[in-house]
């Protein structure tokens, strides 16, 4: 295979990344999910494969009860519909063996009646028909109170103390069931309605309504799902199958919330409220038009490719080879010379004395500005990148060939800091003076300046987090005369509110299971089970049961990963949209729970056979196991398929790094404490090694976390990897005034970071409070996992940031990678402090059950107390405070003098 030949070239690994590696671009498309047949054949393990013929031999038993022939597709539609209807009766009585019997035929006419066809197209028609006559009749709100009855019988003391030791398949057959049954008619409805299918429209909109209300319980589905995680997590419920749940989890949230091209609608029109430009340029669309990046080269390389051999490898040829069409058209596949061809700037590439040549990797520059329309100029975007034209470009139609010029893939941005920052900085040089809150007067500063002012005012892009967070601020500011809009209950909003309760456990529990899955995570660190729903009751004896095994529970892990890393972005991604202090309250929690260093663990391994592993047989994923003629799996046919797949990557395997990726680039972006994370962590070299992937996409998103830590990684560091500067300089945005690859600015300087995320959590707290009183007040009153965690004392950031910095050098009882477990869920993160340690922290600086008290109000607090009608509330106060009062009254009251007019 060629990934395998790759991750061989890169065995001598000792400088920046091995250079010759000519391989072609990984072909993979990132896209919400994968092919329908895929995500439904990965719901399955191989282990399952029995029980498909139960299904059958149910339903046979119940069509001769009903003196029924046993073929479903014999029957005319208004049979089928009367026979549903008796099932469905039949799953709400007693006996619980009739009742699952039920359950398992219904199971069968969701799987496509496969026992009846004879090809795979036949079995998904019969799904997507019989989908519909189950949803119409009432048995998706059937199987969730089947679900409801499983969870309470799981969890009951008595079932837990027997099965805790030792769980395996047997244990979860009948809640297994019950969420194949929810999947499937969860995952054929998102299908039908993303290609547009008339039969599913009103089915559809009806279906995403009911996900996202409240069940009978009061409780949303994916809250209940959630639920279930934590209790398995914690130990109540260790026979849960997690694979099942999660990806159940997935495919609700991204059905009830929208995927990728909901967001960008999404944004679009929240921006279009508050009377921002919509935003043009879409990551998604833009890095399907870049082309991968050849790794950068080693030092032996770099001297080689100054004195040029008559054979050697083409990827480090100089600029003046590439000039040559001939050459380009030679190259296409694998130089990353041709990389981005439309991306050239002379004013980048001429910005730094050598990075020229160091460019001239990733995009075709040019040396003269004025000779850059001459034929060379032509040659390069007809030959080079003929249809891979970025969204931002000029159209080709209204420009005249030769005068077509490279450009980066980005439109260069700069924030209102920046430019207040290069206002006064200039002010104080030119004037001797700074005008606070000043944002336009240039009045006696130079021609230069002027211009300077308007380029990046002409750059100035304002998110919708920046207006969101200023409208908070004068809430804070002017609590009674500033209005508050109504919120309004999106599918994002119902969710959060949904979760903010319990969201610390939650986000705990997302990310336990993340760490047990992962393949670098070790077997005796692990302190939950999620092979429970892998393991049969009899291990296997012959070789080929062996092997069939280890694949199988290597694609278990693989595929809750999948699932994990997509629940969590694709959450992270509706709350910023919907509210940036929701995106941050989430984040903040995944932070203290050590999510960067359980990414960065996820990482530390040879991420190209990572990518190239293919564990999975095709001819055991369903329905090709169970329809038409079964080959003998041992021997040669064994083999063979594990090796039936033409792509040489896993898709999963992909989509797992990029969205882990993208999960570290939000929890990163904009927070210098976070990104200092980085640095203690020795995340370069781990994030460096990803670029052996030759895939544009992942690419980008690891050159931003380099770029983000370079100005702090010290000027070695920057001579020895300048292949890796010039690639962030060709495929990351430019951010005009930002120094980051030289560390001159104020924002590379050691400033009190724990402040930065203790301010945050102020704000954040005081946004929650405001809005969702009561349930912020059961998210800090809440016991068990992170209850501790939601007081607005700065201590608390203060620890847990403390914890995660220790965690990465290995310190206490955590592993060398800095990850300690806490059996249950009263560990306040993985590997995080004791929630008990946290809650005596929170009464030592008075707050109590997460809410503040009368020792640390400030005026802030005051206003929003008064804003939220919380005045009635009764407050109790401490002895400490009883005893100092007067000493209180004395320093805080009589002895303060008030600025009536400042204030």
């Amino acid at each position: 295979m060629m990934l395998s030949s790759i991750n061989n070239s890169f065995e001598q690994d000792t400088h920046d990344v091995d250079a010759n590696c000519d391989g072609p671009d990984l072909d993979f498309v990132y896209a919400d999910v994968d092919s329908y047949q895929n995500e439904i054949a990965e719901l399955y393990s191989y282990t399952e494969f029995s029980e498909f013929q139960m299904n059958v031999k149910a339903f046979e038993d119940q069509m001769e009860l009903y003196d029924l022939p046993p073929n479903w597709q014999k029957q005319d539609a208004s049979s089928q519909r009367s026979i549903v209807m008796k099932l469905v009766d039949q799953l709400e009585v007693s006996d619980r063996s009739f009742r699952m019997q039920a359950a398992r035929c219904i199971l069968y006419l969701a799987q496509g009646c496969w026992a009846e066809v004879q090809s795979d197209e036949e079995q998904h028609q019969n799904t997507r028909d019989n989908v519909i006559v189950l949803y119409e009749l009432g048995v998706f709100s059937s199987f969730i109170d089947l679900l409801n009855m499983e969870i309470e019988t799981a969890c009951s003391p008595d079932i837990v103390a027997v099965k805790i030791t030792n769980v395996t398949l047997v244990d979860s057959t009948d809640i297994r069931v019950i969420l194949s049954v929810l999947y499937i008619i969860t995952e054929t409805i998102r299908d039908e309605r993303e290609k547009g299918s008339e039969d599913y429209k009103q089915l559809a909109e009806s279906f995403v309504q009911e996900i996202n209300s409240p069940l009978p319980d009061g409780e949303l589905l994916a809250v209940k799902l959630l639920g279930m995680i934590t209790r398995f997590c914690s130990g109540a419920a260790p026979q849960f199958p997690m694979k099942k749940v999660v990806l159940l989890l997935w495919k609700v949230s991204l059905l009830g919330l929208g995927g990728m091209e909901v967001l960008k609608n999404l944004k679009n029109e929240y921006r279009a409220k508050v009377g921002l430009e919509p935003i043009t340029e879409d990551t998604l669309e833009v890095t399907k038009c870049m082309r991968a990046s050849s790794p950068p080269a080693t030092a032996t390389d770099i001297l080689e490719n100054q004195y040029p051999k008559r054979n050697f490898k083409r990827s480090l040829m100089k600029q003046r080879f590439l000039d040559e069409p001939e050459q380009i058209d030679m190259e296409m596949s694998g130089n990353e010379g041709g990389t981005n061809a439309n991306n050239g700037n002379s004013s980048t590439g001429s910005g730094s004395g050598n990075g020229e040549d160091e460019l001239s990797q990733y995009y075709r520059p040019f040396d003269d500005p004025s000779a850059s329309t001459s034929g060379n100029s032509n040659n390069s975007t007809a030959s080079a990148n003929p249809n891979n034209q970025p969204s931002n470009m000029q159209p080709p139609a209204t420009v005249p060939a030769v005068q077509i010029t490279p450009r980066l893939p980005w439109t260069p941005k700069v924030r209102q800091k920046d430019i207040d920052q290069f206002l006064d900085i200039s002010r104080n040089k030119f004037i001797g003076y700074s005008l606070i809150g000043d944002h336009e007067s240039l009045a006696g500063l130079p021609q230069p300046i002027h211009e300077g002012f308007k380029t990046l005012q002409r750059h100035m892009y304002v998110s919708l987090a920046d207006v969101q967070i200023k409208k908070e601020e004068d809430i804070a500011r002017n609590p009674i005369s500033t209005h508050e809009d109504e919120i309004k209950l999106t599918p994002a909003e119902i969710l959060y509110q949904a979760i903010l309760p319990n969201l610390p456990q939650y986000m705990i529990a997302l990310l336990k299971v993340l760490l047990a899955a992962s393949p670098t995570s070790k077997s005796k660190t692990e302190s939950i089970n999620i092979m429970a729903d892998v393991l049969p009751k009899k291990m296997p004896l012959t070789a080929t049961q062996s092997t069939k095994l280890t694949v199988d529970m290597g694609r278990h892990k693989e595929i809750i990963v999948k699932a994990v890393s997509a629940i969590i972005l694709l959450y992270l991604k509706h709350f910023k949209i919907n509210h940036v202090y929701q995106f941050e309250f989430m984040s903040q929690h995944l932070v203290f729970a050590n999510c960067i260093p359980l990414v960065l663990k996820f990482f530390n391994q040879t991420i190209t056979e990572y990518v190239n592993t293919k564990n999975s047989i095709p001819l055991l994923d369903f329905p090709s196991c169970v329809i038409g003629e079964q080959p003998d799996l041992s021997g040669d046919s064994f083999v063979y398929g594990g090796e039936m797949s033409d792509k040489p990557y896993s898709w999963r395997n992909v989509f797992s790094c990029i969205n882990l990726l993208r999960i570290l680039n939000k929890l990163i972006k904009w927070k210098h404490s976070r990104v200092m994370m980085l640095v203690v962590f020795k995340s370069a070299p781990i994030l460096k090694k990803t670029l052996k992937v030759r895939h544009a996409m992942m690419q980008l998103y690891v050159l931003k976390l380099l770029k983000m830590q370079t100005k702090y990684l010290g000027r070695q560091w920057r001579k020895s990897n300048m292949k890796t500067l010039s690639a962030i300089y060709a495929k990351v945005r430019h951010r005009l005034n930002d120094d980051w690859a030289f560390g001159n600015d104020l924002e590379s300087r050691p400033w009190d970071f724990q402040a930065e995320e203790c301010t945050l959590r102020a704000c954040v707290d005081r946004f929650n409070l405001r809005r969702y009183p009561e349930a912020t007040q059961k998210c800090g009153a809440g016991g068990g996992v992170g209850s501790g965690n939601n007081g607005t004392a700065a201590q608390n950031a203060e620890n847990a940031q403390q914890s995660n910095m220790h965690a990465g050098n290995g310190s206490g009882d955590r592993d060398s990678n800095g990850y300690g477990n806490n059996g249950g869920s009263g560990g306040g993160g993985v590997g995080n402090n004791s929630s008990g340690q946290q809650n005596q922290q929170l009464h030592d600086y008075g707050v109590e059950g997460g809410f503040p008290s009368d020792e640390i109000l400030t005026h802030s607090d005051f206003a929003f107390f008064g804003h939220s009608g919380w005045w009635d509330r009764k407050v109790e106060l401490t002895d400490y405070f009883k005893a100092n009062y007067a000493v209180w009254l004395e320093e805080e009251v009589y002895n303060s003098q008030t600025d009536w007019d400042a204030l």
